[in-house]
């Protein structure tokens, strides 16, 4: 992805942050981005094309580590955290995504176009997790890493839009999330410092 690609979509995330999906307007967007409208319509075409770019942006934001692609248990197990715990963390970038997806997420049930690409990238997100419980010995096959990892994806939107709305703090909101982590996976339970430990990290 281009720099100036990666400003654009930064610009949507923060435009639909601050006033929804509804209130997304492609001038807002160029003009936050400080491009011209034209070339949010070379990129995306239209405006559902620049919400699917933005989705699938959005998604990509967690995930990157320093774990190894071929990772020990110990490694696996750490990946798996820093994938579901890092979605809710103080941090302004991390918090403006989590906005941004909850919104995109409502308005599709009002937004025909924003239903394949969600259902996609929603798709994505279970099926990382899913390989992250797998190269972390969690779950006895495939179907039942899948289904886990849907558990888990849902329990944190659930977790995050509690956490946005402010009726749960960062850390209790990081101790439901690890908790319902150990109990789906028969994990060692993590304390609420090594979980303010990985945010440091």
């Amino acid at each position: 992805m281009t720099d100036k690609l990666g400003k654009i979509l930064t610009a949507a995330t923060t435009c639909i942050a601050r006033n929804g999906v509804r209130g997304l307007r492609v001038n807002d967007v160029a003009k936050e981005a400080g491009v011209s409208s034209g070339l949010l319509y070379y990129h995306f075409t239209d405006r559902a094309g620049l919400l699917a770019a933005t989705l699938d942006y959005i998604n990509k934001q967690v995930g990157k580590d320093d774990t190894p692609a071929s990772p020990a248990a110990a490694d696996g197990d750490r990946h798996l955290r820093h994938l579901l715990l890092d979605e809710i963390k103080d941090d302004p970038e991390v918090r403006r995504n989590s906005v941004a997806w909850n919104e995109l997420r409502a308005c599709s049930v009002f937004e025909p176009d924003l239903s394949e690409p969600l259902s996609r990238t929603t798709a994505e997100w279970n099926r990382e997790i899913a390989r992250a419980l797998v190269a972390a010995g969690h779950g006895a096959g495939e179907d039942e890493a899948a289904a886990t990892a849907e558990i888990l994806t849902c329990l944190v939107e659930g977790i995050s839009g509690r956490w946005l709305s402010g009726f749960v703090s960062t850390d209790h909101a990081r101790s439901l999330l690890a908790a319902a982590v150990d109990s789906l996976t028969g994990g060692r339970p993590a304390t609420l410092q090594e979980t303010a430990g990985h945010d440091a990290g």
